[in-house]
């Protein structure tokens, strides 16, 4: 008993020394654990509300439960399959298009050795990711116009002239091709951070040892920098099923909606304009669900193979 207690006091004596040293440190970080407090984990409680019939006269505690109907009504959809089938494919396609794209473009980057070159080319890619999502849909959608700037290149090639964002085999291209360019530059800041810590040394032996440029890349640059590779890899996979609804409310019509229509822009015609709050809750949760699955997947599968993992 005495030494439990004389643990505890030590404990909380480290922790009030630790409190004194580091105080300032605390101070900043209060801020950043209140917003994710009142932001991201008080409204997991309205998560139950997938679970009831909810009104908002008679509020979250009593409406009244119907278990998981809402989970069942949206698995016997006739928009389950094809929301899943659009979903996976516009994540799948910005997984492997998008997500190396950052990398490649860090890894050209750091063979520039004009710095004046770099800084203007690291600008230029940098900008996109700036604009607005309105203003980068807006130009989508006058770029693809029968009289819009690709036609004009498609009609000067000898191609034909046709409304692009009607099509609905297209849509997926422009989706993903414009998301790439919109982000590369932004992604491949990491990248470079991480290719500015690699030993300057490791490419001085790799030289020494007649190694030419390519296997410098293959046997110094890449091994240096899988684990930023490996941990970015991992959390995108823990949001692959968070497309944003925004660009493609603002990018699909009825004509795409076979290949556009997507989870995120389900719940938000069911959750906000026809106020299914219930519904399109348990259609979030289980969107969610999928992103916790294969973020522990994922993870498991790093350490397995690898020594990089979130946990």
């Amino acid at each position: 008993m005495m030494k439990d207690k004389k643990m505890n006091g030590s404990f909380g004596y480290r922790m009030r020394k630790d409190w004194i040293r580091n105080r300032s440190l605390y101070l900043l970080v209060i801020p950043v654990v209140v917003f994710y407090l009142m932001f991201h984990y008080k409204p997991m409680y309205g998560a139950i509300i997938a679970f009831k019939d909810y009104t908002p006269a008679l509020g979250v505690a009593k409406s009244p439960w119907v278990g998981f109907a809402n989970f069942t009504r949206f698995f016997k959809s006739v928009y389950f399959t094809r929301l899943i089938k659009n979903t996976i494919l516009l994540s799948v396609y910005n997984l492997i298009f998008g997500f190396p794209a950052p990398i490649i473009l860090a890894l050209l980057l750091n063979e520039v050795r004009n710095k004046h070159f770099k800084s203007i080319t690291q600008t230029i890619t940098y900008l996109p990711h700036f604009i607005s999502l309105i203003v980068v849909t807006g130009m989508l959608t006058n770029f693809c116009m029968t009289t819009g700037l690709f036609n004009d290149i498609i009609a000067l090639f000898g191609g034909e002239r046709a409304p692009l964002l009607q099509d609905p085999k297209l849509y997926r291209t422009i989706y993903v091709a414009s998301s790439i360019w919109q982000e590369v530059g932004w992604g491949s800041i990491i990248y470079l951070s991480a290719l500015a810590g690699v030993d300057s040394q490791l490419y001085e032996a790799a030289q020494i040892d007649g190694a030419g440029k390519w296997k410098q890349l293959i046997h110094v640059t890449m091994p240096a920098i899988a684990p930023t590779i490996i941990i970015m890899l991992i959390m995108k996979m823990g949001s692959l099923m968070n497309m944003g609804y925004e660009k493609t409310i603002l990018l699909y019509n009825p004509s795409t909606y076979e290949t556009a229509d997507i989870i995120s822009s389900h719940i938000y015609r069911i959750g906000l304009l026809d106020q299914d709050w219930s519904y399109s809750t348990a259609i979030g949760l289980f969107n969610s669900v999928i992103n916790f699955g294969l973020l522990i997947i994922t993870n498991k599968i790093s350490k397995r193979y690898s020594e990089t993992s979130l946990w």
